[in-house]
């Protein structure tokens, strides 16, 4: 589970194009980045946690936000404590991993991190992650290239898989280069 807000050593609030984002560090790293509003998971004020903005680390997340949103920067460069369960943890370091403008399903982390029937259990760590946007969370989507939930909101969803030049058809999710199906793959006329 995440630490008490008394973990927190320093907070800061940056602006951004998606909303004010809260930003909470520990002694060991960047540890929150949660919109401030629209958010289902945001802790709420860290009212016992020092608002710091001049703090080295925070100042360098928000760096790292700003060259990310003004689209000169395709991850983040800054030491992070994710607080969670070991579970919740490895899927967050598993989400780390999936490149500036590709997708993976529930299931792909599931099986990545090799337990193939977890995609459940991938959801319920993915939709917990507590540093939005440097987690690529929003990179996550259904098996079937669907659009799936996002703890800060779908239009947020949408606006950053676009910014990392993914397209959006309907509800689903296509990558540069991918066509979109129909009914009539396999070239014999005869629908799915």
């Amino acid at each position: 589970m995440p630490r008490s807000p008394h973990s927190y050593t320093a907070q800061a609030i940056v602006a951004s194009p998606l909303g004010d984002l809260r930003l909470a560090r520990t002694p060991l790293g960047l540890a929150g980045a949660w919109f401030i509003h629209g958010t289902k998971d945001h802790p709420g004020p860290l009212n016992d946690v020092p608002d710091t903005p001049g703090d080295a680390l925070l100042l360098q997340a928000a760096y790292a936000f700003e060259q990310y949103w003004h689209g000169r920067a395709t991850s983040f460069e800054v030491p992070l404590d994710l607080l969670g369960t070991p579970f919740q943890r490895a899927v967050w370091k598993t989400l780390l991993t999936i490149p500036f403008g590709t997708t993976r399903s529930y299931g792909d982390i599931a099986r990545q991190l090799g337990q193939p029937t977890a995609a459940q259990a991938v959801g319920m760590a993915v939709g917990a992650n507590p540093l939005i946007v440097i987690v690529p969370c929003h990179r996550i989507i259904g098996h079937d290239a669907r659009l799936t939930g996002f703890s800060s909101g779908m239009p947020r969803k949408i606006d950053l898989l676009q910014r990392e030049g993914l397209r959006i058809e309907g509800e689903f999710v296509r990558e540069p280069g991918t066509a979109q199906s129909t009914l009539f793959d396999d070239n014999t006329g005869a629908s799915r």
